[in-house]
């Protein structure tokens, strides 16, 4: 049986931390930033994890 590939949009957007848990960008931080709040845009610096509902989901396209 041959090998599974990964997903590599995947790979490119989530990285796993060294306790199994998958981080993640938040959305909405990259262009229309006039019209959002200093605190909104501080906030979608920083990245986050991936809920428990799809990190099942994501595990296996990361491989």
């Amino acid at each position: 049986m041959p090998k599974m590939k990964s997903n590599r949009a995947a790979m490119k957007r989530f990285r796993k931390t060294g306790t199994g848990k998958i981080r993640r960008r938040r959305a909405y931080g990259s262009h229309l930033l006039s019209s959002k709040t200093t605190k909104r845009k501080r906030t979608l610096r920083k990245g986050t994890i991936v809920s428990p509902a799809n990190h099942k989901k994501i595990d296996r396209m990361l491989g």
